[in-house]
Parts: structure tokens; C-alpha cells; sequence
């Protein structure tokens, strides 16, 4: 990866948070993206909402694979801990650092390239394995590093750069993610920042695995009229279907609305996510905690031309692989011999317990 320093100035009147840090320490190196990236818009996201949250930075494991998408834990929390992973190997890689560490945070950047193509065998069994993760996806929706061809995720009728029309059924992530047991699922839009800083300030605080589907579009490759991908039109059709407010667990709730506005759900930290129901048709009756009705409502949206954001299904209570594994409390790279080798007794009684 590149590495570019960024300067050492800090204005001496940056807001800090409960850990005396200021945004700027939550930065990486300088981006070498194209101007007006939409990935730099994630990574903005991502420094923000770990600021916002008082997260200690080396707390945090970034996880990526290859693609442009993947470069971008370069350009935030460069006091994190962080593994860059071959072509769509990133799931994997992030299963082993969790069974080894299970208290970091793990936060995975991927593509639509390398978790729709090439990774999405493994990003479907770290999906159904409840691995306890943020998983981002920045969606654009082209290959920008081998000059634009479609990608999986290309809405079917996308127009390219060139003028060809893409002939082929896009992936569907947010259903795919849905289907495979996420208990976290949800779809954003890179300049809407506004939606997109609760929505993984929510995604980090939920115990398993967590998506988010981000609207990224590319500058260079597919950012004019005829791409679905392009900022244009994202904002012409960006149907949200709520707005999200996080609340820490240390923060006392309180509220003053009329019934019908808002739906508070409970993460298993105490958190709550505050839903405010903004889209009129269909939202009414709308229940991010029915995976069926999550999908039927975003099929629905999906095929009116709508681009749905906002949570999409939430399991509150969601086991992660820890829980269903019934793995030791202590991170596995903390115990000792005695505990990694018990002796000739205990694993005979292990033996016995097969037979």
C-alpha cells in the first residue's frame, strides 16, 4: 500500500471526545483515490463514527482485500491494527484474527468486486457462521482498477462508460446477506453522511455480523447519466426508508413523540438504535425485525427503480460464532500452555466422549 503522511497540525481547538482524542487522530495516510471518491466519503464515515463513539483506535482490527475499496484502511485509524488480504480472501483472514482475538472490533472494507465476484463464497460463510464483524461493501458497481468494466452488483440495463448496456442480473447483496442469517443488515449512500455515521456506530455495537451496503460511486468510471451507481442518481432516486440516531448505552434516554414515528430497538450492549419512519409508502406497517418483510419490501422498492436505504433488518439478540461455538471467554492467543495443552487425561476424555 502507499503511504502518504499527513501533516502534524492540529488545530488546537478540535472538539475532543471522552478519551481527550480529536477526529484528526482517528486519520490515516492521505489518499491516493481519485478526486471526489465516494470511498473517501466511507472512510470520513468510519473516523467519525469511531471518534463519536470514543472507540481507542487500537482497539480496532481494519480487514481488507484488493480492489480500491480495499486500499482505504490506509486512510483512517492508522493507530489500528490491520491485515490487507488477497482478492476476496478478507472474510477468512477476519475469521481466524476473531477466533484468536474475539475483543477486538473488527471492521472488514470490501468491494463489489471482491466480495460479489471473486470473495463471495467467503463472504456467504462469514455471513451464515455469524461472524462477529462490521462488514462495508463500497458499491460501485465497476472495476475501477482494470479501467470499468460492470461488476456483479451493475444493475442489469446499467449503462457503462462506452454506452453498453450491462445484459446480465445484478447481486443483490442486502437480500443475499439477509437469506445467509446477518443480523445486521443494512444500505447507505456514501454522500449521505448525515444516515451513514449512526448506521455503523449501530453496526459496531451489534454482537454478530453486521453489513452495511454503501452507494460509492466511482468518479472516473461510472459516474454519468445511464449508470444506477452515479451520484446523480442516487440522490434522484434514494428512497430512505428511516433515519437512524445511536445512543450509547451511558447516555439517558429520553423522547418526546407522537406514536408512529419512531421505533427504538434495544442492541444487546444497551445501545439503542432510534428509527425515525420516513419513506410514506409501504413504511407503515414496515418491520426492520421481519426478515421476511424485509425482503419483500426490498424487492418491491428495488423493482419500482427505488434505491432503499437506511436499516434494512435488524435481529436485536443475534448469537455470534463465539456463542454458537461455545469458545473460551479469554481471547485464544492469551492462554497458556496449560490451558492449550491439558494432558494425556483430558484429551482421552475428550476421545471417549466421541465414541
Amino acid at each position: 500500500m502507499s503511504y502518504i503522511p499527513k501533516p502534524s497540525f492540529r488545530h488546537p481547538q478540535l472538539p475532543v471526545n471522552d478519551l481527550g482524542l480529536t477526529v484528526r487522530d482517528y486519520e490515516g495516510a492521505l489518499s491516493t483515490l481519485c478526486a471526489g471518491c465516494g470511498h473517501d466519503s466511507i472512510s470520513s464515515a468510519v473516523m467519525q463514527a469511531c471518534h463519536q463513539m470514543a472507540l481507542e483506535p487500537y482497539r480496532v482490527a481494519k480487514m481488507s482485500g484488493i480492489g480500491c475499496s480495499s486500499k482505504t484502511p490506509n486512510y483512517f485509524l492508522n493507530q489500528a491494527h490491520g491485515f490487507n488480504a488477497v482478492h476476496g480472501r478478507m472474510p477468512s483472514v477476519t475469521t481466524g484474527a476473531n477466533l484468536a482475538n474475539r475483543d477486538l472490533i473488527y471492521i472488514g472494507m470490501s468491494g463489489d468486486g471482491d466480495t460479489a465476484s471473486i470473495g463471495i463464497g467467503q463472504f456467504i460463510h462469514a455471513v451464515r457462521r455469524r461472524l462477529n464483524m462490521v462488514y462495508i461493501v463500497a458499491n460501485n458497481g465497476t472495476y475501477g482498477l482494470t479501467k470499468g468494466q460492470n461488476s456483479a452488483t451493475a444493475d442489469r440495463g446499467s449503462l457503462a462508460k462506452k454506452g453498453s448496456a450491462n445484459p446480465w442480473d445484478n447481486v443483490d447483496l442486502v437480500t443475499m446477506a439477509i437469506q445467509a442469517g446477518a443480523g445486521f443488515v443494512a444500505r447507505s449512500f456514501s454522500g449521505d453522511k448525515a444516515q451513514l455515521v449512526p448506521l455503523l456506530q449501530a453496526a459496531i455495537a451489534h454482537n454478530g455480523f453486521a453489513f452495511i451496503d454503501c452507494i460509492s460511486p466511482c468518479v472516473t468510471f461510472n459516474n454519468h447519466r445511464g449508470s444506477t451507481k452515479s451520484f446523480d442518481y442516487v440522490r434522484e432516486h434514494n428512497t430512505a426508508l428511516n433515519r437512524t440516531d445511536f445512543i450509547p448505552m451511558k447516555e439517558e434516554i429520553t423522547a418526546d413523540y407522537q406514536p408512529g414515528e419512531f421505533t427504538d430497538v434495544c442492541l444487546h450492549d444497551g445501545s439503542v438504535m432510534r428509527l425515525h419512519k420516513m419513506a410514506a409508502d409501504g413504511a407503515a406497517g414496515y418491520d426492520p425485525q421481519d426478515r421476511v418483510a424485509a425482503l419483500d419490501h426490498i424487492q418491491r422498492r428495488s423493482a419500482a427503480g427505488e434505491v432503499l436505504t437506511g436499516l434494512l433488518y435488524l435481529e436485536p439478540n443475534a448469537p455470534d460464532m463465539h456463542e454458537v461455538m461455545e469458545t473460551a471467554e479469554q481471547p485464544l492467543n492469551q492462554l497458556g500452555e496449560r490451558e492449550l495443552c491439558p494432558g494425556r487425561e483430558v484429551l482421552q476424555t475428550i476421545n471417549a466422549s466421541f465414541r
